[in-house]
């Protein structure tokens, strides 16, 4: 007799979300080692080795996407503050306040503002001509 017969599913199987043997095995090892071995790391970095304080810091300090940018911007709550904003930090890049990809960063989120009062504008402008559609089809 087969094993498996047509249009009956096969045994249960293993539990969804099970880890096997091997790598059970694996976790296991590394959680005993781990500690030997990061003092380890500690030890050698702390004795002058560079490349065992490079991994050290890279796992310890976090890692740093860019710096607080202040700038004194205008309100940008229509778009003639934006164009005064970007002006400013336009102005503050060249003088070497910000960096180039700092004030890209700026110009991005002042970008963003622009869209949505864009949209914002947009959708006055759309329900202004839904009313004198509306007035016109009452005439």
């Amino acid at each position: 007799m087969p094993r498996f017969q047509k249009g009956q599913p096969p045994g249960p199987g293993r539990p969804p979300g099970s880890l096997n043997k091997s790598t059970l095995l694996l976790d296991q090892l590394a959680s005993e080692a781990t500690e030997k071995i990061v003092l380890s790391v500690q030890e050698r970095a702390e004795k002058g080795d560079m490349y065992a304080a490079a991994i050290l810091l890279a796992r310890t300090w976090p890692r740093r996407r860019g710096r607080p940018v202040r700038l004194d911007l205008p309100s940008v709550a229509d778009t003639g503050g934006l164009v005064a904003a970007q002006a400013v930090m336009i102005a503050a890049m060249a003088e070497g306040e910000i960096s180039p990809d700092e004030a890209a960063s700026v110009a991005s989120v002042l970008e963003m503002q622009r869209r949505a009062i864009e949209i914002n504008d947009h959708a006055h402008q759309i329900a202004e001509l839904r009313a004198e559609v509306r007035k016109l089809n009452k005439s």
